[in-house]
């Protein structure tokens, strides 16, 4: 799913740097990190967090395989998580685009 999700963003015109989650970390200048959350809970929240640490002035966006449908930073999980958005795996290309679209603030 990274290869897949990185091609995306990589056709959109976005800069791209796929790290597996033991690597994220160094507080590099990313605008965006986009972080698998396993579980909603504990060990999901631990994962944010480590990556929260690693890019603390970048925004975060969830994919997790135990949603339903994708939720926005309203959401009592986005929200508790510390995410701008929280979307649903496998999910489809415009649905990711439109997330990364929207926490950035561009128009993709």
């Amino acid at each position: 799913m990274r290869t897949l999700i990185c091609e995306w963003l990589l056709g959109e015109g976005y800069a791209v740097q796929a790290l597996p989650a033991q690597g994220a970390s160094g507080g590099a200048d990313a605008d965006l990190v986009i972080v698998d959350v396993p579980d909603l809970r504990g060990g999901g929240a631990d994962t944010v967090r480590a990556v929260r640490a690693g890019y603390p002035r970048a925004a975060l966006i969830g994919l997790s395989t135990r949603l339903g449908r994708s939720l926005h930073s309203d959401s009592n999980p986005a929200r508790a998580l510390g995410l701008r958005r929280l979307v649903a795996k496998p999910c489809a290309r415009g649905e990711l685009l439109q997330a990364v679209a929207d926490t950035l603030g561009t128009a993709h």
